[in-house]
């Protein structure tokens, strides 16, 4: 047996798959795992995309509604992982059919590739921060390379002890969180704050500022039933993932407006999501904490988007570490693409877009048309209830066509003054209910169980 199929077998034994857990995570550790998650610097950073353009005391506004009207999706399909034991792109089979699941499955590895390629941008641009200040040398390019590079490693190796270590990343940003708001608000005033003039020809509008922060919580949505899966209650998985990523949003995106507030305040440049632009002011060791946050949360990115190919259909299980090689090399390439940060924006529109269509008809076909019950039928890999026709359910297809083509239309077309993520959420529900009204009469009631205590389909 050679190394390579030693290594391989050791992964394969090792890595998460899709067949329903039996959760035991209590509330507090639920909470403490959202708390975590989005305490990171790609979301701190989206917070600096809305000052001056839109007045600060309306960017916290925002921030916390935004924040709240996502939530509200998250745990509502965080819940359905709780209830079935399925991670979020195994329920996809539920409406979109055994095969139709794969449909979310290749959007959601496209988005993970995607926050994979930013945050390596972030990790190359922060430590090459430290390396110039040090030696002067400086490659942002060769760094973010080099953090991808040790990501990968990570991702296939490393990836729990990544998972453990996590939660302390966070409790260093918190400790920064509160050091740059007692610096900002002691320095000036709330009023001085407020008195921000925008530009002449501000970019970002109050009702895109709104879509953004929503679609950031559709982003982590595609992760809610995988986290929440392991809570032991749906209680502990609502309350938990509803306070801990609200807390960890509103944090992180406010601190990201305080930060660049402050800079604009001291007669700096507004310059967005650039890291460098917030660490000059406050020295080289948030720099550090930046590169060590975006390295651990992206080593589970990593992760999970070759977790999500390799169970992309039951009962077909690809090769752990054939697949993480593949992707892994494919989110080095892209990490050099440097111009990615400048359409960050377009890219949170993209997932709202993508995604937001296929939460709307998560929800309906969960909560509405099968009445809070999957059958075990849902692990099968070949007939059963989800397999519709040739097992693509193309009541749901056409409904995301609907959805996600509206978001276009109304992010670039018609722009809407109060964005298009929610807008194309409620269309894609509507058209999906409608559509479904004659498979719910069809669809037998069951008693909602965990599939976890169902009998394994043959």
């Amino acid at each position: 047996m050679s190394l390579y199929t030693r290594i391989e077998g050791q992964l394969d034994t090792k890595s998460d798959d899709a067949g329903p857990v039996r959760g035991t995570y209590s509330l507090g550790r639920v909470l403490m795992i959202w708390l975590a998650a989005n305490l990171v610097v790609t979301t701190l950073l989206t917070g600096t995309l809305f000052v001056p353009d839109v007045p600060f005391g309306l960017v916290v506004a925002l921030i916390v509604g935004g924040t709240i009207v996502g939530a509200a999706v998250l745990v509502t399909i965080g819940a359905i992982g709780t209830r079935t034991g399925l991670p979020t792109m195994a329920i996809t089979r539920g409406p979109f059919g055994t095969r139709g699941s794969l449909l979310p499955v290749a959007a959601n590895v496209v988005i993970l590739m995607g926050w994979s390629w930013v945050q390596a941008m972030l990790a190359g641009i922060a430590l090459n921060y430290i390396v110039a200040s040090m030696t002067g040398f400086s490659n942002p390019v060769i760094f973010a390379v080099l953090c991808q590079t040790i990501v990968v490693i990570l991702a296939v190796f490393g990836h729990a002890g990544v998972a453990r270590v996590e939660p302390w990343f966070a409790a260093v940003i918190l400790a920064i969180a509160a050091y740059i708001f007692a610096v900002a608000f002691s320095t000036f005033s709330p009023a001085d704050f407020a008195g921000i003039s925008a530009p002449l020809e501000p970019f970002y509008s109050p009702g895109l500022m709104f879509d953004v922060v929503v679609a950031t919580a559709i982003s982590w949505t595609v992760l809610s039933a995988d986290f929440n899966r392991f809570a032991s209650s749906t209680r502990a998985g609502v309350i938990g993932s509803g306070i801990g990523y609200t807390l960890s949003t509103v944090i992180s995106m406010s601190l990201g407006a305080s930060a660049i507030a402050y800079v604009v305040l001291r007669g700096g440049d507004a310059i967005p999501f650039d890291p460098v632009t917030i660490i000059e002011p406050f020295g080289a060791l948030f720099a550090v904490a930046i590169f060590l946050s975006v390295m651990a949360t992206n080593t589970m990115v990593v992760y999970g988007m070759v977790t999500s190919v390799v169970n992309a259909l039951p009962g077909r299980r690809v090769q752990f570490l054939s697949t993480a090689i593949v992707l892994g090399l494919i989110s080095i390439i892209g990490s050099t693409f440097f111009g990615l940060l400048a359409q960050f924006t377009t890219f949170l529109v993209t997932i709202g877009a993508l995604f937001a269509p296929i939460f709307a008809i998560m929800i309906v076909d969960y909560y509405i048309v099968a009445r809070g019950s999957y059958s075990a039928d849902i692990l099968k890999a070949q007939g059963g209830r989800y397999w519709y026709t040739g097992g693509i359910n193309w009541l749901a297809v056409t409904s995301w066509v609907v959805g996600a083509a509206s978001a276009y239309a109304w992010a670039y077309v018609w722009p809407l003054p109060f964005g298009a993520t929610v807008p194309a959420f409620l269309l894609t529900f509507v058209v999906y209910l409608a559509l479904s009204r004659a498979r719910r009469s069809k669809t037998p009631f069951e008693p909602s169980r965990h599939l976890a205590d169902a009998d394994t389909p043959r």
